[in-house]
């Protein structure tokens, strides 16, 4: 087990796995070209594990809790007391059809490929709510979020996993609902990364045109800066742990390939800087952004992961998982 330091700069991966459970308010099969990217994440799941085991990097799997189940019969099961009440019933997952199990419906089911992570080195499972649950829209209540986390914690158990940290849906992170997180020993937490164009809002907020095009253009242009974390500024005040995201990987576009240089070096900047400077670069993406482009997106991982073992070699720079992070910020802060 390799020791954490808060002496050294950190690399930190998360990724939010959810399947059709992330985007079902606007991706509906079997019609949406989308679908194609949400099967491919069978492909890429174990590809990912693949570089993951080879290159010894940690990773923290977000994964949404209705994932963990079986059959139709068990997500039904963990299904929280209180549901959500969005005023936009298109967020409503309880609404969505599903099959009865994951041969039948690949897109709505996970088990194997979660066992799959847990069969890997320094994967860490974490929580991306039971239902992706959304902490900022009109409608979501603590009673709701308490309920919906209960089951999330409940359903993981049920795999012997226990939750210590979380990415919150859409990056929505609401504070009023730490003490909830809190409670039930979750005290880590991916925030968003500085810069207006990421500031945490309602899904109307963030797919404002200019909110895009901004955090389009700052994947290959320094507009926001490294977003790099010190060690020392991880721990809040309320006792929750808070580990930013400092870049969103964007997957490999045929139409942006001449610009592949510029997105890399972006990336490989901000990881040169956590080493030198000691902090943390946390890097995240969804497993079905390469759910399409396989090969390319692996290829540019594995250059990505060469920059982090280089820097590994001549600054100490370590992998960690989001619960490492935590662990280490808690006892040290």
């Amino acid at each position: 087990m390799q020791q954490t330091s808060t002496q050294r700069g950190a690399f930190v991966i998360s990724l939010d796995f959810e399947l059709h459970w992330g985007v079902f308010d606007h991706v509906s099969p079997p019609n949406s070209p989308y679908v194609r990217n949400l099967l491919g994440e069978w492909q890429s799941v174990p590809a990912m594990l693949s570089v993951f085991k080879e290159k010894e990097i940690a990773a923290t799997w977000a994964t949404v809790g209705l994932l963990f189940a079986g059959t139709r019969e068990e997500q039904e099961r963990f299904r929280p007391q209180v549901m959500p009440e969005y005023r936009n019933s298109r967020l409503n997952p309880y609404l969505v059809p599903v099959g009865e199990n994951e041969s039948e419906d690949p897109i709505h089911f996970a088990a194997s490929l979660i066992h799959q992570v847990r069969q890997t080195p320094r994967q860490e499972i974490s929580t991306h709510t039971f239902s992706h649950y959304y902490c900022l829209e009109d409608g979501s209540t603590p009673a709701a979020f308490r309920e919906d986390m209960h089951s999330a914690v409940a359903i993981a158990k049920q795999y012997d996993l226990p939750l210590e940290s979380i990415v919150l849906p859409r990056n929505q992170v609401n504070p009023a609902y730490f003490p909830i997180l809190r409670a039930l020993g979750i005290r880590t937490y991916r925030g968003t990364e500085s810069g207006w164009m990421y500031t945490a809002g309602d899904s109307a907020a963030a797919n404002r045109r200019s909110a895009r095009i901004s955090r389009l253009l700052d994947s290959y242009t320094n507009i926001s800066g490294p977003n790099l974390t010190q060690w020392t500024d991880c721990v809040q005040a309320d006792g929750m742990v808070n580990i930013p995201s400092s870049r969103f990987l964007r997957p490999y576009s045929r139409k942006a390939a001449s610009a592949e240089g510029l997105r890399l070096r972006r990336i490989a900047k901000g990881i040169e800087e956590a080493a030198e400077t000691k902090s943390i670069y946390h890097l995240w993406w969804h497993p079905h952004n390469f759910g399409v482009n396989l090969a390319e997106n692996i290829a540019f991982l594995r250059r990505i992961l060469d920059v982090v073992a280089r820097y590994r070699d001549s600054h100490g720079l370590q992998s960690l998982t989001m619960r490492d992070v935590g662990r280490a910020s808690l006892e040290a802060f």
